[in-house]
Parts: C-alpha cells; sequence; structure tokens
C-alpha cells in the first residue's frame, strides 16, 4: 500500500544528510549553502538533465560519474551555479575530491550539482574547508533532510520535500526526496534540483528507466515562467537495503517501484510549481477523453502554459474564455 511519510531523503533505510552554510552565500551567514546526501552502501543510481545546449561544469561532470550507474553521494550547493565560470569542471571535481575524502570513496561516486548566480567562479576553497564540518553533521533523521533541503534553495520561498512508502517484493521500500525550483521552470525541468532516494535494491538499468518515465510525466508537466536553464539535475540513489529480492526486469515489482517513483516526483513537482517567482495559485489541469497521452499532454500544457490563463488566475479573474 502506497502512503507517504516523513523524512525526506533519511526516510529510506541507509541514508543520511546534512546541510550548513559554508560561506558560497556571502550576503547571509543564516543561510545554509552546502548540502551532503550520503549512503551507507554503494548505490544504484541515475540522472536526467537539462536539455539546454548550454551545460553546466557539474552535469557535465556527472555524466561521467554515472557511466557505470553507480553512486554513494551527492554534494549540492546553492548561491552559484558554476556554470559558464571559470575552472568550472575542475572545481565541481574539487568538490567531488573533498566529498570523497571525507566520506573514503572514489570521487567518481559523488553526484556534484551547482545552482544559484551564473557566470562567476565557485568559491570552492571555502567549501572544502568546511566539508568535514558537514560530514561530521550528518545525521539518519528528518531534520537533516530538511537541513539538506534548505541548503538547495535559491529564489525558493519554501522548502520541497517528501516521502513515501511503499511494498515491493514483500518487502517495506522508502523512497525520498528533496527538490529546489521556483523560476525559470519550462520546458524541460528548468531550473531545478532533485536528488531521490531508496533504500530498494534495483538495477542501474531499471532504476534509469523508471526515472526517466517519472521525470517526463512529472517535472516534465510543470511551467512557471517559459524558461529552462543550465543546472536541471534529477538523481535517484537505491541501496537496496530494504532487502527486496533486486528489480532486474520489468514485472509487478517495477511496476510497484515506479509508481511510488511517481507519486514522489508529482508531490514535488506541485511543490515546485506552487512556489513559482510570484506565484499565488497552484494550476492543475486534467484532459479526458483524449485520443491519446501525448495529446492529453499537449492539450494540458496549451492550458497551464498560456500567459493569458496564467494573468487570469493571478489576478482571480478565471473568465472560462481565457482557457
Amino acid at each position: 500500500m502506497l502512503k507517504f511519510i516523513d523524512g525526506g531523503v533519511c526516510a529510506a533505510q541507509g541514508f543520511r544528510a546534512a546541510g550548513i552554510h559554508a560561506g558560497v552565500k556571502t550576503h547571509n551567514e543564516q543561510k545554509k549553502d552546502v548540502a551532503l546526501i550520503v549512503s551507507d552502501v554503494d548505490c544504484a543510481a541515475a540522472a536526467v538533465f537539462t536539455k539546454n545546449v548550454v551545460k553546466a561544469a557539474p552535469i557535465r561532470v556527472d555524466l561521467r560519474h554515472l557511466a557505470d550507474g553507480k553512486a554513494r553521494a551527492v554534494i549540492a550547493n546553492s548561491g552559484n551555479a558554476n556554470a559558464c565560470a571559470p575552472q568550472g569542471e575542475e572545481n565541481a571535481q574539487r568538490m567531488c575530491a573533498a566529498a570523497a575524502k571525507a566520506i573514503g570513496c572514489r570521487p567518481e561516486d559523488v553526484i556534484v550539482s551547482s545552482t544559484g548566480v551564473i557566470g562567476q567562479r565557485i568559491a570552492v576553497e571555502t567549501i572544502e574547508e568546511h566539508l568535514p564540518a558537514l560530514y561530521a553533521s550528518l545525521e539518519r533523521s528528518a531534520a537533516a533532510s530538511d537541513a539538506a533541503g534548505h541548503a538547495i534553495m535559491t529564489t525558493d520561498l519554501v522548502k520541497k520535500e517528501a516521502a513515501v512508502e511503499t511494498t515491493v517484493g514483500g518487502r517495506t521500500v522508502r523512497m525520498g526526496g528533496i527538490a529546489k525550483g521556483s523560476g525559470m521552470i519550462h520546458p524541460n525541468m528548468g531550473t531545478m534540483l532533485c536528488f531521490l532516494t531508496t533504500d530498494c535494491a534495483i538495477s542501474p538499468e531499471m532504476i534509469k528507466a523508471a526515472l526517466l518515465e517519472t521525470v517526463q510525466v512529472s517535472f516534465h508537466r510543470i511551467s512557471v515562467d517559459g524558461d529552462t536553464s543550465t543546472n536541471d539535475t534529477c538523481c535517484v540513489l537505491a541501496n537496496g537495503l530494504a532487502g527486496n529480492e533486486a528489480i532486474t526486469d520489468k514485472g509487478p515489482d517495477y511496476d510497484a517501484f515506479a509508481e511510488a517513483l511517481k507519486a514522489l516526483c508529482t508531490e514535488l513537482a506541485k511543490k515546485m510549481a506552487s512556489d513559482g517567482e510570484g506565484a499565488r495559485h497552484l494550476i492543475s489541469c486534467r484532459v479526458d477523453g483524449a485520443k491519446s497521452e501525448q495529446s492529453a499532454e499537449t492539450i494540458a500544457k496549451s492550458v497551464i502554459s498560456s500567459t493569458l490563463t496564467k494573468a487570469a488566475i493571478f489576478g482571480a479573474d478565471a473568465n472560462w474564455g481565457r482557457v
């Protein structure tokens, strides 16, 4: 039975998280700006990235690190996107190396993400300096997930976090996530980061398939302002500690896993859209009677992406003719 639970990225067995102020955001020492998520064991991992032609340095590093379908940890910062910036890939790799040294794993097993100002060199030295303290603050708790969730926020007004529990192969499986995203959302993910964790045992091939399916019907279906960006990342780590028989092909167990992943990401996607920069309302559009799912998606997107409709909803003057 699928149900929502507390705990965020720490809801699944074997995951710890933390978030601290390391100095990337120099204007406000009260705001956390670096997050770390670590699994006790190696994970099957997959990610979906921006379709923008211009991709930030962390994405280029992650594409190499995820080539083997495995990862152990995620390090992410807000305040600087490390995009179109000097020494971009070198600094992204330095973040991975610093995290790996603290954790005791290979740098290639660390996923790195950044979000914030574009075009400026990231203060990687301050991240390296604070990595030991960040690692020391790792916990398995809802508070730790909360700290990590706040550390990846930029223009977000509220933290985005959720977790679900379901049954796969007769075992209780949990998955959770944190996300950020408020502006530059549309047409494909947008300026968002999303980190998902699960204790389900699943192969890299199957988790990649499930993530691709899920992103298409969740994050790819939201719109805020019609712009996309350079750093968009949605990644998932599965450490297998739930003890279910590993999912290696499609079937009932895969379907149960995919259903839970879609429920989780749909919830996070709605939280992003409702926290859109300047937004007061969340528009949800359901299409019945369409000839195909693709046709229904096209119709729904034309409604929720319409500037005229958005203006009408914002002004609380939802004249049916606008739709």
